[in-house]
């Protein structure tokens, strides 16, 4: 036993429900485990065999994910440019980079920085944010779907809720002011990328924006120690996102994979870039055109690796209906998916364990 959690204890249980709760109980996390001095990962990490044997059939790849500027986004020109390379992108890969995206790197650096200084914080000051409780704000935990999944996954999560009012108070102090700042900024990104991808589509600037695609967001916070055994465990198993869109910034360390081809690719960090991804109800409400892409973030033992995910899933907490948008559907085009209650289909995901989510085929016709 080292850094008040006893590793062994929780390998001890014979019953894995058990070992989850002994995990969960020490409220430390996975950092937790890695500040223990563990040289072992403890099994409920540890992927099944056929899942492992599954990795030989998939290469990993060298080719890149589309890197977009998005510095002449002013110009009638070079916006027209700028659509183009993002439709291409969203319904071939479900995936691009951009820089020149206006956030600037002092407000990208300090909020990573804010996430180490909370996860470096003693465990007994981050207990007070452990919870499992959904309808909290700002909640920290390690795998939303610990009791769920076949396996847990080698991360940590601070969750913060921008879809109704958050009270600077209710933010952790180291990184409070961090926090707010990026949140304003990426809220104004995810609106000018909400426009690009509604021109992309044909379709008037405002529109997704007019669905209330953007309204509200949530920021997940991940926190990837480095890992002894990395090639047992995954840092997020693969799966889509459930949301409309998903803007990413990392630290420096490689994890990210996009499945494209069959073929694992890695996203690898570029320096003010930051990594946007379709989600499933923009799939659903373009009818198919736009892509979501499964992904997953592999172990390393190099870490940390940090990255907040900001999630776009629209007005969350109130009775919204979304289904494919009319003027994209047509003869040739016939509708392809069902309308979603967005309150019943976030729970729903919220409550089915990452790798056992099939996403859209819920709603397919």
């Amino acid at each position: 036993m080292a850094g008040g959690i006893d590793v062994s204890a929780i390998d001890q249980q014979h019953d894995r429900t058990e070992m989850l709760k002994a995990f969960d109980e020490t409220a430390a996390g996975v950092k937790g485990l890695t500040d223990s001095g563990l040289l072992k990962i403890p099994k409920i990490f540890i992927r099944p065999s056929e899942e492992l044997a599954q990795e030989l059939t998939h290469k990993n790849t060298h080719i890149q994910v589309p890197v977009i500027n998005l510095s002449g986004i002013k110009d009638s020109e070079m916006r027209e440019q700028i659509i183009e390379q993002v439709r291409i992108a969203s319904e071939t890969w479900g995936f691009f980079q951009v820089v020149n995206h206006g956030i600037p790197p002092t407000v990208l650096d300090a909020m990573i920085d804010g996430i180490r200084k909370f996860y470096d914080m003693d465990v007994e000051e981050k207990k007070k944010y452990y919870t499992r409780d959904i309808t909290r704000r700002v909640r920290y935990h390690s795998n939303f779907d610990l009791f769920s999944s076949r396996t847990a996954n080698w991360r940590d999560t601070l969750s913060i809720s921008f879809s109704d009012q958050v009270y600077s108070d209710e933010l952790p102090h180291c990184c409070r002011e961090s926090t707010e700042e990026y949140s304003k900024n990426v809220k104004v990104l995810g609106n000018t990328l909400l426009e690009l991808l509604s021109e992309a589509l044909g379709l008037k600037p405002d529109h997704l924006n007019n669905m209330e695609c953007s309204k509200g967001h949530r920021l997940s916070c991940h926190y990837y120690p480095a890992c002894p055994e990395p090639e047992l465990t995954l840092g997020t198993t693969k799966h889509s996102d459930p949301g409309f869109l998903t803007i990413l910034l990392q630290n420096q360390i490689s994890g990210l994979q996009v499945l494209y081809r069959d073929q694992w690719v890695n996203i690898e960090p570029t320096p003010g870039a930051l990594v946007i991804n379709i989600g499933d109800l923009l799939q659903l409400v373009t009818n198919g055109k736009f892509i979501s892409n499964k992904h997953r973030v592999i172990a390393s033992c190099f870490g940390p690796r940090i990255s907040v995910a900001c999630f776009f899933s629209g007005p969350v907490s109130e009775h919204k209906i979304y289904g494919p948008i009319q003027e994209l559907i047509s003869d040739e085009n016939p509708t392809k998916y069902g309308e979603v209650i967005l309150r019943e289909y976030l729970t729903k995901f919220l409550n089915t364990g990452l790798d056992e989510n099939i996403g859209l085929d819920y709603y397919k016709l």
